[in-house]
């Protein structure tokens, strides 16, 4: 086995996080290139990462060899890199689809459990209640 090029810090609870990470897994091929790492397990440390939950639950973050963090659209292109895929995902660091793919990811971090329609019993998530009329109006 090699070394990890890159851990991907995943929400083991989140249906389409479970697609990907299986996704990535299978094309790892058992190589060892890529971690994945249940951020929802019981007993996870996000202390570990320098991180509270919250944060890494707001969005995805990977970790590179060196121990530093990357967020959002990055942990894709490195973790399909890792992979042998990086091709794929490469149309999303020129210029403009940069900023598209960046904004398109971040909206779907701030709504994915709300479009995944998973409800949070476990404590290990959170999605803000919408406010009525007269909550907007008092602040």
């Amino acid at each position: 086995m090699t070394h990890p090029e890159f851990t991907v810090l995943i929400d083991g609870d989140c249906p389409l996080c479970q697609k990907e990470a299986a996704l990535l897994e299978r094309l790892d091929r058992g190589r060892g290139r890529l971690i994945l790492v249940d951020i929802a397990a019981p007993g996870f440390d996000a202390q570990a990462y320098a991180r509270t939950h919250d944060e890494l639950m707001g969005e995805i973050h990977g970790v590179l060899p060196d121990g530093s963090l990357v967020t959002g659209m990055e942990v894709f292109r490195r973790a399909y890199a890792a992979v042998g895929l990086g091709w794929l995902l490469a149309p999303t660091r020129w210029p403009i689809f940069h900023q598209i793919a960046d904004a398109c990811y971040r909206w779907f971090a701030k709504h994915r459990l709300r479009l995944t329609g998973r409800a949070c019993q476990s404590g290990t998530c959170r999605i803000d209640a919408p406010r009525s009329d007269a909550d907007r109006s008092a602040a």
